[in-house]
């Protein structure tokens, strides 16, 4: 029964049924469309464990403490039902999304914990306690625990600052301004006030704020629009819908008046599942209450993420909030990520904290052995007895002298670098986009070198590589190739070299039933704006965007479809409307690549109309010219545009009588339904004319192709996740250059279970091992995916990993995260990026070591997820080219730096351990241990890591071979840590001993024959090593700017005056005694120690200048022999390529590979004049 102002039963069950039916159909599309996309129908399957593993949410942490309810109901507007049962309220979360890591309460308790996970933190904080506790401490506490409390106060700030913008970013998102209906009333809340049962409305180009089941909408069918874009990649509008009982309720009045309760499953990462029912309530006076059961599909859920199209509003019941959404649950949980240089670093620390253990241990057994053994004089004190806490006295003074080889400034300074340094990036004009007014963004700083440390690229494609914008450019009819040249046809007629257009006169019959392939057989809906009048143009939505491109040619061209009026189809040539009777939809399904529609035209005559891919449609003809459309598909594919063969035949009645009846067999089967109507296809289309091919551009970004090839040949191997059908994406990646023409294509598609998969595998791997010098790519489908991951996982990374370039499509959002573990967990563990532009990639940006966000056309759900963000695909280049390699650069050199620094300035400890008689005597005064770190050697090398660029933006650019020299860490590598600290040591020698022969026991350095002290050489000592380091970083700068000079100049300088002054009055808050008064002025006063200094210098960076000749020298050998492989290469490119066209091949394409070949070699000529 209805109620509110729907009409008698009859005529409403005759609608209801309608109603029904559409409904049906619409699911069926559903399912049709995503019949591919591989989601767990069981709680415990392979693609909900998978989920578990990576997607930490405190959802699945609640689930895990007691078993989740497997269904929930909820009440429309959270009125409950009249009746008489006990109704128990579930409790659901509310609507706000969190993306940030602390809160007012917890940030200093949890970033300490953060901060004190670090090896050197927490290294120094035990220091500080033990100099605190100890008894005899050989230097002030403060040395130890000032710059820790400096370095953890600006890095609690740094990273304050950056959660304060994600809560910024999250306040944007959570108070978004939502409408509900509550109380009879329409109310303005806030998105994350919005809760399960709120009737939320929502008008047309807005997105939808949670779940919601849909209620009704300004459509008198009850339909809607929606684009998915954001979720899945998907740019053509789906239709949704409601059930009949509520369709009506298009206002605020009958929807106060509605009593209905929901009961669905919980929450699955499934986009295109939904199971549930509506419960419909209606009260009669003095009667009880009836109620209306209907069922619930993925055609009544709109989900949060996507965006209502051409539908000026729809009411929706919120059934999933917040952290419950699909497209939350197929968003990877935020986790911290380290850097491969981050990693590294804490390797370091290690082995030097193994060292200081091996040396505190050897200094604290040879004094207890030297204390023992050697007779004292009367007036010494006499010796401690060696018991432990003696010698646990002895191993933590020896500890606190020589702990300042970890550099405790190393995580500030790197932490300030970090920081400073992505401003440049945000700042660069080349990457700001003039025409959307954005520039690049930096969301965390933590992983800028990352940026030159990716071997693995996984690119979205919708939105990404391509613009989601398609336009019909040529076409092949009855054996003649025609293009579009200002909206007319014109046929290309070969003139010399050139093929040159001849606008087209009079549509032949040929031509005419081309088009009418074209402008009939689709699944397109017409959509008209009714405030524009009736004479406004058709604007089409269409499940396929090569559809709409071509109905909108079609229309350009002369001939419009009008859309479907009942079982009639109607199109417009000039002013004339004819009608098509539609027959039967023969709906595209993947395995025989195209579809069919059955029509009755005005003469009566019934009509096969066929469109889909070569392969298929060319295998079913038997007449039309064969030969030239496929010659002129290769020719279209060559260039990188998506084809169609169209082809037409005629049915008799009789005929169409049994292939009704076959459909309607086939079409009501209960068991192998699809394998039945697939076969009844098949027979169907069979004898067939061919009519000819279209060729549609799907837009590629400027610059794609250039940049795809620039980044393989930085050594990066690119690979395609989309969710996108398996042509689409194949042609996309043929016509970015992601596949080459000389690559032989290897497809693991349409498995249909684990064992078929595993043999599968085998079988292809078996076919590289015979050809393993080919170049092979690799294409995988969803469902083949999940078959491989639960049993073949290991097999298939084995696989996959030889292959050049790889195509996955039909990906879920999680399958996509799910690739991208498989590589980086392998036995390699490559650094890992990902790029994408929507919320189905966000899951993959989280899981790559790199996460990339693209400013696309639906939402921001990636950039605000990603590490770093722009709006084109083409700054790639500049961002790992040039970016990436100058951070890495700049922040490997920082690193081995302050552990070579660090090396040289407190080994010389160690040797005086043993000139002091293992009494723990400092070698140095204690403000000059505080300062050394912070003041006298950290302004230089900070400079140098925000300026310093060893080539020109314009020679990484050119020359993405250069990007290889920096890979797997090459800069951060064992050879290069121990040659950077044997260095260190050697510096210490010199430093130490140089020293110690200046100040022989009782020589004098004065013209007045004065002798100095202990002070006096650990002075000269520590002024030597500040020249010795800072010219050390001079030797590695290879630009120079004014900055750099100030940075210089100004620490050296500064550390002249600051000891001068330092030493020059007695102070009273020293760190230590007044020992150092007048001692540097003592020092400086004698030409013998400037002498001495000068020595030194010389000495100690005399291994570093001849090792840098010789390594400049090899290097220039090894880039001339990577260039000559490189022409090399790219020579036998060309001639492959060339060999394609062979026998009568297109002259354009042949110059076009002539021109790319001769670029290149520009490229390497340019390179080596440039070295």
């Amino acid at each position: 029964m209805g109620f509110g102002t729907m009409e008698d039963k009859s005529n409403n069950d005759e609608e209801v049924k309608q109603d029904l039916e559409r409904a049906a159909s619409i699911r069926s599309r559903i399912l049709e469309e995503h019949q591919e996309v591989p989601y767990a129908e069981e709680p415990h399957s392979h693609i909900l464990t998978s989920l578990e593993s990576i997607a930490r949410t405190n959802l699945l942490k609640n689930f895990r403490k007691k078993p989740p309810p497997k269904t929930r109901t909820l009440f429309v507007s959270n009125v409950n039902p009249p009746v008489d049962e006990v109704i128990i309220l579930q409790k659901h979360p509310d609507n706000k999304i969190v993306s940030s890591k602390y809160t007012i309460w917890n940030f200093i308790p949890k970033n300490l914990f953060e901060q004190f996970r670090r090896i050197a933190n927490f290294y120094f904080l035990c220091i500080g306690i033990v100099q605190l506790f100890l008894d005899d401490t050989p230097v002030s506490p403060a040395t130890s625990i000032l710059p820790l409390i400096f370095v953890v106060s600006v890095t609690a700030v740094k990273q304050g600052y950056e959660d304060y913008l994600r809560h910024k970013a999250d306040n944007d998102v959570n108070s978004r301004p939502a409408f509900v209906v509550r109380g009879g009333k329409l109310l303005e809340v806030r998105s994350q006030d919005i809760t399960v049962g709120d009737i939320v409305y929502v008008v047309n180009n807005e997105g939808f704020p949670c779940d919601l089941i849909m209620l009704s909408s300004s459509d008198e069918d009850g339909q809607c629009y929606v684009t998915t874009a954001n979720l899945d990649g998907e740019t053509n509008l789906k239709i949704h819908c409601c059930v009949p009982d509520t369709k009506h309720m298009q206002g605020i009045e009958s929807l106060a008046t509605l009593q209905a309760s929901i009961e669905c499953e919980e929450p699955t990462v499934d986009l295109y599942r939904f199971i549930g029912r509506q419960n419909i309530y209606h009260v009669h006076p003095g009667e009880n209450a009836t109620f209306k059961q209907r069922s619930l599909g993925p055609e009544h859920l709109l989900l949060r993420g996507a965006r209502l199209k051409n539908t000026d509003f729809i009411y929706g019941c919120a059934v999933y909030t917040g952290q419950q959404t699909k497209m939350a649950l197929n968003s990877k949980f935020t986790s911290a990520k380290f850097s491969t240089v981050e990693k590294s670093m804490n390797t370091f620390l290690i082995v030097f904290l193994v060292i200081l253990a091996i040396e505190t241990t050897f200094l604290t057994t040879i004094k207890n052995l030297y204390e023992r053994a050697e007779m004292w004089h009367w007036y010494f004190p006499p010796s401690k007895n060696i018991n432990f806490r003696n010698v646990l006295q002895d191993l933590l003074s020896f500890l606190v002298l020589l702990n300042y080889v970890i550099p405790i400034s190393l995580y500030v300074t790197l932490e300030m670098q970090k920081f400073f340094g992505s401003m440049f990036f945000a700042w660069d004009p080349e990457m700001y986009d003039v025409t959307t007014d954005i520039p690049a963004k930096v969301n965390t700083s933590d992983l800028n070198e990352e940026l030159g440390q990716v071997e693995y690229l996984f690119t979205d494609k919708t939105g990404t590589l391509t613009e989601n914008d398609m336009v019909f450019r040529q076409c092949s009819i009855n054996g003649d190739k025609y293009e579009e040249v200002n909206a007319m046809l014109c046929q290309r007629v070969s003139s010399g070299k050139e093929a040159q257009p001849v606008t087209v006169a009079q549509y032949t019959r040929e031509m005419i039933s081309f088009i009418e392939v074209l402008v009939l057989c689709h699944t397109i809906h017409v959509h008209k704006d009714a405030r524009a009048g009736a004479n406004s143009e058709p604007e089409y939505q269409a499940s396929s965007p090569d559809e709409k491109a071509l109905a909108d040619a079609c229309k350009r061209l002369g001939i419009t479809y009008l859309g479907d009026k009942g079982d009639s189809r109607q199109i417009q040539i000039k002013d004339r409307i004819i009608n098509y009777e539609i027959l039967q939809i023969l709906e595209f399904d993947t395995k025989r690549k195209c579809m069919s529609v059955i029509l009755r035209n005005k003469q009566g005559d019934i009509q096969l109309l066929c469109k889909g891919a070569d392969s298929h449609v060319l295998a079913h003809v038997v007449s039309g010219e064969k030969e030239k459309t496929l010659q002129h598909v290769s020719e279209f594919a060559l260039v990188g545009l998506r084809t169609l063969v169209l082809a037409s035949k005629t049915i008799s009645e009789s005929q169409y009588g049994e292939y009704e009846k076959l459909l309607q067999e086939a079409r009501t089967a209960l068991e192998n339904r699809e394998d039945k109507v697939a076969d009844v296809f098949g027979v169907i289309e069979t004898d067939m004319h061919v009519l000819g091919a279209t060729a549609v551009e799907d837009r590629l970004q400027d610059g794609v192709q250039d940049t795809i090839e620039s980044l393989r040949t930085a050594g990066i191997k690119i690979w395609v996740l989309t969710g996108d059908k398996q042509e689409t994406a194949v042609n996309i990646s043929h016509s970015c250059g992601h596949f080459k023409r000389d690559m032989t294509e290897l497809c693991l598609v349409q498995q249909k279970n684990a064992s078929q998969c595993g043999r599968t595998i085998r079988s292809l791997k078996a076919s590289m091992n015979a050809n393993p010098d080919q170049q092979y790519a690799f294409v995988m489908d969803g469902m083949s995916l999940k078959y491989a991951l639960s049993q073949h996982s290991s097999q298939l990374y084995s696989l996959i990993i030889l292959c050049t370039a790889v195509l996955c499509c039909r990906m879920s959002p999680i399958q996509k995260a799910l690739v991208v573990k498989l590589v980086k967990s392998g036995p390699d563990h490559p650094v890992t990026a990902a790029i994408g532009d929507g919320a189905n990639d966000v899951s993959m940006i989280q899981e790559a070591e790199v996460g990339i966000g693209i400013y696309g056309k639906e939402g921001r759900q990636a950039v605000r997820c990603s590490d770093f963000a722009f709006s084109r695909f083409r700054y790639l280049k500049r961002a790992l080219l040039v970016h990436g390699h100058y951070y890495y650069y700049r922040v490997s050199t920082l690193v081995q730096y302050f552990f070579y620094k660090n090396v040289a300035f407190i080994t010389p400890q160690l040797y005086f351990a043993f000139w002091s008689r293992y009494s723990g005597q400092s070698f140095y005064e204690s403000m000059l241990l505080a300062f050394y770190n912070i003041f006298y050697t950290s302004l230089p090398i900070f400079i140098y890591g925000l300026f310093e660029k060893h080539y020109t933006i314009e020679t990484l650019s050119s020359n993405p071979m250069l990007y290889r020299d920096i890979s797997r860490n090459a800069r951060l590598s064992a050879v290069q840590f121990i040659k950077w600290n044997l260095l260190g040591y050697w510096h210490s020698l010199v430093f130490f001993f140089g020293t110690y022969f200046i100040f022989l026991p009782n020589s004098a350095v004065h013209s007045s024959m004065e002798t100095m002290d202990l002070f006096a050489m650990g002075a000269l000592c520590y002024t030597t090593i500040i020249i010795v380091v800072n010219l050390k970083l001079c030797l590695e700068t290879r630009y120079w700017t004014w900055i750099t000079h100030f940075s210089l100049w100004a620490t050296l300088l500064g550390f002249f005056g600051f000891v001068l002054l330092y030493c020059a009055f007695p102070i009273p808050f020293s760190l230590d005694t007044n020992y150092m008064y007048w001692v540097f002025m003592k020092v400086f006063s004698s030409p013998v120690s400037w002498l001495g200094i000068l020595l030194m210098t010389v000495v100690a960076l005399l291994p570093d200048i001849v090792i840098q000749l010789c390594s400049y020298t090899w290097s220039q050998k090894h880039r001339d022999v990577q260039v000559a492989k490189a022409t090399g290469a790219k020579h036998s490119e060309k001639q492959k390529s060339l060999k394609v066209f062979k026998d009568g091949s297109d002259d354009t394409a042949a110059t076009q590979f002539t021109r790319f070949d001769e670029h290149t070699l520009h490229q390497n000529h340019y390179l080596t004049t440039e070295l």
